[in-house]
């Protein structure tokens, strides 16, 4: 299949299969119900990331080759699909989902040998190689760090299919510049499988009516999607399309607000999983943004340090200057947020601009 008819293919199957399954999750009870956190209007069907799954996966073995490495992703993504699915509908402990998850792990470590054990030039002149037994914990720590951040950010309409693709964006020009065609064209089929499910998670252009959510089980298949293609990006030593520091740029907003937010919620004394209306999106909207404006702002940012990343590469500049510089972003991300109503008195009393009532 040529690349323009699997574009045309995947995007198709997964706006057919949004509409499928619509019928079908509230058939089952798939849906997501208002409660004191979740203030949209109705049942909305938790089906967006089941569709990107099925479409994707179809378009997947119809234009790629069968190989192992292929087969573990696709049993991967099958059983978080499945976790998710069960735990959008009734609602599993946050315990059960870190087990699964770090089997998955140890499912890329043992049988696929995909770990993160090569950290680059980032603290000396020497690439820093960690030992195999550590970095399987660091790989564990790794995967389920990257599947809740992306399953976190998952709060306002569009968030998370924006977010997730500038990451998948920002990894296919770097594919497609290292001349690896087959994992270019992996990413451009998970932004357009993504397309039908943004539209109609915004309500483009067919309305409200046929609103979906992605679910847990489609914000567990992105996180864990954008871990497996930044190890298979950093990792290999010998071919390697990104430094390691650059995965951090990749991922950026979603990483920071995760450990910004479990930060706070442990120094409250609260577990780290606990829900809350805390995150960054939240914010935004408590200074008074609206949706689409928090939606566009946010994406901005992640786009922006997604470019700094690419240019980084491209540049090849400095490992250890990306990595502290990464660290100086995160310090006034965290700074910033954790003082954002003072911040914002003080811009009040300063100049003089109408300050948002914090909910």
């Amino acid at each position: 299949m040529s690349t323009s008819l699997a574009v045309l293919f995947v995007f198709c199957c997964s706006l057919i299969s949004l509409f499928a399954f619509r019928k079908l999750a509230k058939k089952v009870g798939l849906v997501d119900k208002p409660n004191e956190r979740k203030h949209h209007v109705g049942q909305i069907p938790l089906i967006g990331g089941i569709s990107v799954y099925f479409s994707l996966m179809i378009t997947l073995f119809i234009t790629f080759p069968i190989t192992d490495s292929l087969l573990l992703y696709v049993a991967c993504s099958t059983i978080l699909i499945v976790l998710g699915a069960l735990d959008d509908r009734y609602d599993l402990s946050f315990k059960s989902r870190l087990i699964v998850q770090a089997g998955i792990s140890l499912a890329m470590i043992l049988i696929g040998y995909k770990s993160l054990h090569y950290l680059g030039f980032m603290f000396s002149d020497n690439a820093l190689i960690i030992p195999t037994y550590i970095s399987y914990i660091v790989t564990i720590f790794a995967v389920i760090g990257a599947i809740n951040a992306f399953n976190m950010v998952d709060g306002i309409d569009g968030l998370l299919g924006g977010l997730s693709s500038v990451t998948f964006s920002a990894l296919g020009v770097m594919f497609y510049l290292s001349s690896n065609m087959q994992l270019a064209l992996f990413c451009l089929l998970l932004v357009v499988a993504l397309l039908p499910y943004i539209m109609l998670n915004l309500g483009i252009p067919f309305g409200r009516r046929f609103k979906v959510f992605m679910g847990d089980a489609g914000s567990m298949f992105i996180g864990f999607t954008v871990i497996w293609l930044l190890i298979e990006a950093s990792q290999e030593v010998n071919e390697v399309v990104i430094r390691p520091v650059t995965a951090l740029w990749f991922i950026a907003l979603p990483l920071m607000d995760m450990v910004c937010i479990m930060i706070r919620r442990i120094k409250k004394g609260q577990s780290p999983f606990k829900p809350d209306r805390e995150h960054l999106h939240h914010i935004c909207q408590r200074l008074g943004m609206s949706s689409r404006v928090s939606l566009f702002s946010i994406c901005f940012m992640s786009a922006l340090m997604a470019i700094i990343g690419i240019w980084s590469e491209i540049n090849e500049i400095n490992e250890s200057v990306m990595f502290f510089a990464f660290l100086l972003v995160f310090c006034v991300y965290f700074y910033v947020i954790n003082h954002i109503w003072r911040i914002t008195a003080f811009m009040h009393k300063h100049f003089s601009f109408t300050l948002p009532t914090q909910h």
